[in-house]
């Protein structure tokens, strides 16, 4: 439960910040709606989070409509991801 709020943190809103602290990156996630989620940039090496990145590249391409990458499952799934990565 301590990574849902540390994520839930790192959403951005229309009153927050858009900057992303060095060694992290910005995320959509959701199905129909989206939510921002900051993360590390060594998640990127973990075959689990690679494979949120090919389901992103096979449904949108290079175009993400959210203007950044965007990865098309559920804010739980997401969370349970991260929160595996988190982890390890």
């Amino acid at each position: 439960m301590a990574i849902h709020k540390i994520l839930r943190r790192s959403l951005s809103s229309e009153k927050r910040s858009t900057q992303v602290p060095k060694g992290h990156f910005s995320v959509y996630v959701g199905v129909s709606e989206k939510k921002r989620f900051v993360i590390p940039l060594s998640y990127l090496n973990n075959p689990l989070f690679q494979e949120l990145l090919c389901q992103a590249e096979e449904e949108f391409g290079f175009y993400h409509p959210m203007g950044g990458l965007t990865i098309p499952c559920s804010e739980e799934l997401f969370i349970d991801v991260t929160s595996h990565l988190r982890k390890a």
